[in-house]
């Protein structure tokens, strides 16, 4: 049982995007399912963990407190998996590893979850909980209309008893006109307010003096009061991505915030008439992890037969329903054709960016990426490349990334892919993405970017090359990716070609495949990687190397 001692709202925050707790639940249950959760266990799971592909980390410091953290946390919390006795898989988790609908299943899910809980037992100094988060969140963005991402943060992490509720929309309506009329700096203006709030929030242990944080020896009220600012920031950041994983809330990268889905607003409508607000009494953690496993409650819109036959009739007035049709057939048709219409969308995003109709848009996007300016920037980066990608070559470009119902990038995706492919026929090519700078990017995508390769040249069994961008490119990555040249690894499936690009340059190639009087073609992405080759045994070092590659790259055409 997990102890909460905040006076804030608690969400879970780990892992930090639920689509990736969805391969690791999979690792677990195949190998583990039925035995004790005790530390070697955990141990050994962390060690399966790091030879897959698509773990990013090491755990190497603690490894059973690392596989506490990604177990004990959004895995069982949402019900997917128990712990006690031994591991096991419940209907819901079971769900979420074979339905095609992952939204629907991470939905349900998060409308049990509740404070308080037999999971979560607050302290003493902790806040009176009476809710249930996401339906509350959920209730506070159809409420607000457009919900920004400092509100939630300032407010919404204030909402530990729905009872609140209206308070909250209050003090969010308050803050508006407050902001409206202030002409001063924004950010001084929304930090000065923060501090406030928080010292309102906490005026009972500053008054006592119990403001020293864990992590650190300072005892000072301005380390408190920064440390709950980032508290609420990691739980309100936590709370966007978890809420965009049910498909129901659009995300507005520019002006961070977030709001229902047009087509989706009947759906919250139904949830916020049917789904009880009062948090449910439990005798036991067995009787609350029996009732947050169950794969069928609590009851949506998608499983009323009439409900949803007139839904589908609106969003596709073509097709004909048979009058006698089951609720399981019925959702099946629905969720076929949501997958056509993203179909179509990303098809029609691929003409338009052949045609270079996005050239704009995209260069755009690179330089509000580079500035910091949109919200989910990894995801944009990896979405911006794949545009990029597709547009300035020819052939088969996919992404690795998860898209919504009408073709709009959700989140990066986890698994043991490249960010991107691409298929020239007689030759690939995989691209790798990151925001990561310093140390912590060689740290992160060193050894991933390499066994990515290594297996693309597996399974293809043709000649495989690798491109790396980053807003900057960490010095330690420019010596890997060299001595990848001209190491001869089996287990990597021979040489390792990769070669790192600042954004900058990436953009640059771009802006020449925009501007030549021809349409570029495999054979120039070819030469490029047959350069990097040639460079690399030539170059007296990596510096060398690293620097005609750039010079490659701002003439490749």
């Amino acid at each position: 049982m997990a102890s909460i001692s905040s006076q804030l709202l608690f969400l879970t925050t780990s892992p930090r995007t639920p689509e990736k707790m969805i391969p690791e639940i999979e690792l677990l249950i195949n190998k583990f399912d039925g035995k004790k959760w005790d530390k070697e266990t955990q141990m050994a799971f962390m060690e399966a963990l790091r030879e897959e592909n698509f773990y990013h980390g090491t755990g190497t410091n603690d490894p059973a407190f690392s596989a506490r953290d990604r177990i004990n946390r959004a895995p069982k919390s949402l019900g997917f998996i128990t712990l006690q006795p031994t591991i096991r898989l419940t209907p819901a988790g079971e769900q979420l590893l074979t339905s095609k609908r992952k939204d629907e299943v991470f939905l349900r899910q998060m409308l049990k979850f509740q404070l308080p809980s037999p999971y979560h037992k607050p302290t003493e100094m902790a806040a009176a909980f009476c809710v249930k988060p996401y339906l509350e969140m959920l209730r506070l963005v159809r409420t607000m209309g457009t919900l920004k991402f400092d509100e939630l943060q300032i407010f919404g992490m204030q909402l530990t008893d729905y009872h609140e509720f209206d308070q909250i929309v209050k003090k969010i309506n308050e803050f508006r006109i407050e902001k409206a009329e202030n002409k001063g700096n924004y950010r001084l203006f929304k930090a000065d307010f923060l501090r406030r709030e928080l010292t309102t929030i906490y005026q009972k242990r500053i008054a006592k003096g119990e403001i020293k944080t864990r992590e650190s020896n300072d005892k000072s009220l301005k380390k408190f009061l920064d440390t709950q600012a980032s508290n609420m920031r990691d739980y309100a950041d936590s709370c966007f991505r978890y809420l965009r994983a049910t498909g129901l809330v659009a995300v507005s990268q520019v002006g961070k915030s977030l709001s229902i889905v047009k087509a989706r607003e009947k759906d919250v409508d139904y949830i916020l008439k049917n789904v009880r607000r009062e948090p449910s009494v439990f005798a036991t953690e067995v009787e609350y992890a029996t009732y947050l496993g169950k794969d069928t409650t609590p009851k949506l819109l998608t499983d009323n037969k009439m409900l949803l036959s007139r839904k589908i009739k609106t969003e596709f007035p073509n097709i004909q329903i048979p009058a006698k049709i089951k609720i399981p057939e019925l959702k099946n048709l629905f969720f076929s054709l949501l997958d056509q219409r993203k179909e179509e969308s990303i098809a029609a995003q691929i003409t338009a960016l052949k045609n270079y109709d996005l050239y704009d848009d995209i260069q755009k996007t690179f330089e509000q990426i580079k500035n910091n300016e949109l919200y989910d920037t990894p995801l944009m980066l990896e979405w911006n490349t794949w545009r990029a990608m597709t547009m300035l070559d020819g052939g088969k470009i996919k992404a690795n990334l998860n898209f919504d119902d009408y073709g709009k990038p959700l989140s990066t995706a986890a698994g043991n892919l490249a960010d991107i492919v691409c298929d020239y026929g007689a030759f690939y090519v995989c691209v790798e993405v990151t925001m990561s700078t310093g140390q912590r990017q060689y740290e992160m995508e060193g050894e991933p970017v390499m066994r990515h390769l290594g297996k693309m040249k597996i399974n293809t069994n043709k000649p495989c090359y690798c491109l790396f961008v980053a807003p900057s490119i960490n010095e330690a990555c420019v010596v890997h990716f060299y001595t990848l040249h001209h190491l001869n690894l089996t287990l990597y499936g021979g040489k390792s070609v990769i070669v790192p690009l600042p954004l900058d340059i990436f953009q640059k190639m771009i802006e020449d495949s925009y501007k030549v009087n021809y349409v570029p073609d495999p054979s120039h992405v070819k030469a490029f990687f047959d350069a990097s080759i040639k460079n690399a045994r030539m170059a007296h070092d990596e510096v060398e190397w690293y620097e005609k590659m750039k010079d490659e790259a701002l003439h490749w055409l």
